[in-house]
């Protein structure tokens, strides 16, 4: 439908903008490794939120246009690809007779970042969330494999190909769409988090200077 996509663009910006104001700086030990969805994102780029914006900030960003690009997926797969469709949805279906999801039902600011911390060297954690997942998966009654045909096999990578194609388009529509928000965007962050940033900064210059340091 013409315009659909962008008026979802609008809607999850001003959602975005709606929940910026709750953000705060992590206090937690920086990761090491990059986050997927973030690092390069066209999206962002288009967005002007691809350099000096905190990665929490980015991400929540991020995962809202992504939930627009899943869901216009989702309906042209299930309107044209029968054979895909019918493929996510068995697998769907095995992931909710899990006994346990550790990512399930979060806030689109918080999905798809990693639920535990990266470890420590010679610190192990007594257990993981991602761990009790892959326990609670392993001990889930899995059916066996279906066999394809190759007929079968050839149609469904011609209908992952399509799908693929048709994720591309839809990210190219909202790189445009958000580059029409970008002077607002920008704008909020500027407001809301370049003044959270700066007094992090002056608090980590406090306790440097402070008397209480050791001299070297």
């Amino acid at each position: 439908m013409d315009g659909q996509v962008e008026a979802r663009v609008s809607h999850e910006v001003d959602e975005w903008l709606r929940w910026l104001p709750r953000w705060r700086p992590g206090t937690h030990r920086g990761r090491v490794r990059l986050c997927k969805r973030c690092f390069g994102s066209p999206i962002l780029s288009a967005a002007g939120l691809a350099d000096g914006v905190p990665h929490g900030v980015q991400h929540a960003f991020s995962m809202r246009m992504k939930s627009i690009i899943d869901s216009e997926v989702d309906e042209y797969t299930s309107r044209n690809l029968p054979l895909l469709h019918r493929e996510i949805r068995l697998a769907e279906d095995r992931k909710a007779r899990r006994p346990y999801r550790a990512g399930e039902g979060l806030d689109p600011e918080f999905a798809g970042l990693e639920l535990d911390p990266e470890p420590v060297d010679d610190q192990p954690f007594l257990f993981t969330l991602g761990g009790l997942e892959e326990q609670a998966a392993a001990s889930a009654l899995e059916p066996p494999p279906r066999a394809f045909s190759e007929e079968e096999k050839a149609a469904l990578r011609t209908e992952v190909k399509l799908a693929d194609d048709f994720a591309k388009q839809i990210g190219r529509r909202i790189c445009i769409a958000v580059a029409l928000e970008s002077s607002r965007l920008r704008t909020s962050v500027d407001d809301l988090v370049e003044p959270q940033i700066a007094e992090l900064l002056a608090d980590l210059d406090r306790e440097l200077d402070s008397p209480s340091w050791p001299t070297l």
